[in-house]
């Protein structure tokens, strides 16, 4: 289970101090990736230096309101800095504005922007907030676009459940894998997401769930 965590804090009361302690934590105890708020990847990555744990940060977080070249500038600074995975938020505006065009020139940009500097892309599309519809489209887009990654949620509104897993590991392409995160707390929750298909688990409680 360990190196299936990518251990995160992205609370507002994150500090420079927690992002030492987060990345020490993560190289204590083997966990796939640090997932931290983008003014700490250049700390991260040096405090990561030299380890095998990765370094992630997020994009637009937590609504995707921002314009794609909004997106596609904090994306590059954030490699720039040294990160290897970047959790892009999708635009929920442009989403329940049906502006599909945009949806799907947005994901596309973003994915080919990180995918060029041989990094890994995770789109969020926030599975509590989305109607049936929704979600059909937004997962053919993806597997159009073919992403790293699917993320369920930011965390900040509903959290990732088997029900979630199953459905994207049912409708996505083989290819694409799956981030569970959003309320995993604990060990039994984790394994549970696990089996029904997430191929990573983004959570503040990494040590509860190892330990």
């Amino acid at each position: 289970m360990n190196n299936l965590i990518d251990h995160t804090y992205l609370a507002p009361d994150c500090t420079s101090t927690t992002v030492d302690r987060l990345c020490a934590e993560a190289i204590a105890n083997g966990f796939y990736a640090v997932c931290i708020p983008p003014f700490f990847v250049g700390q991260a990555a040096r405090a990561l230096s030299g380890s095998s744990v990765k370094l992630a940060t997020v994009v637009a977080y937590p609504y995707g309101y921002a314009e794609t070249a909004v997106k596609v500038q904090e994306i590059r600074r954030a490699m720039d800095e040294g990160v290897d995975e970047l959790d892009i938020v999708i635009n929920l505006a442009a989403v329940r504005s049906k502006d599909w065009a945009y949806v799907v020139q947005d994901l596309t940009v973003v994915a080919t922007t990180v995918r060029l500097r041989g990094k890994v892309s995770k789109i969020i599309i926030e599975m509590s907030e989305l109607t049936e519809a929704e979600k059909e489209r937004i997962l053919t887009i993806c597997n159009d676009i073919k992403p790293s990654f699917v993320k369920t949620s930011t965390g900040t509104k509903g959290g990732a459940t088997v029900e979630d897993i199953s459905y994207l590991r049912a409708n996505l392409h083989p290819d694409i894998k799956i981030k569970a995160s959003g309320g995993i707390r604990d060990k039994q929750r984790a394994q549970a997401l696990v089996d029904a298909g997430a191929d990573r688990i983004g959570t503040s409680s990494g040590l509860a769930i190892v330990q």
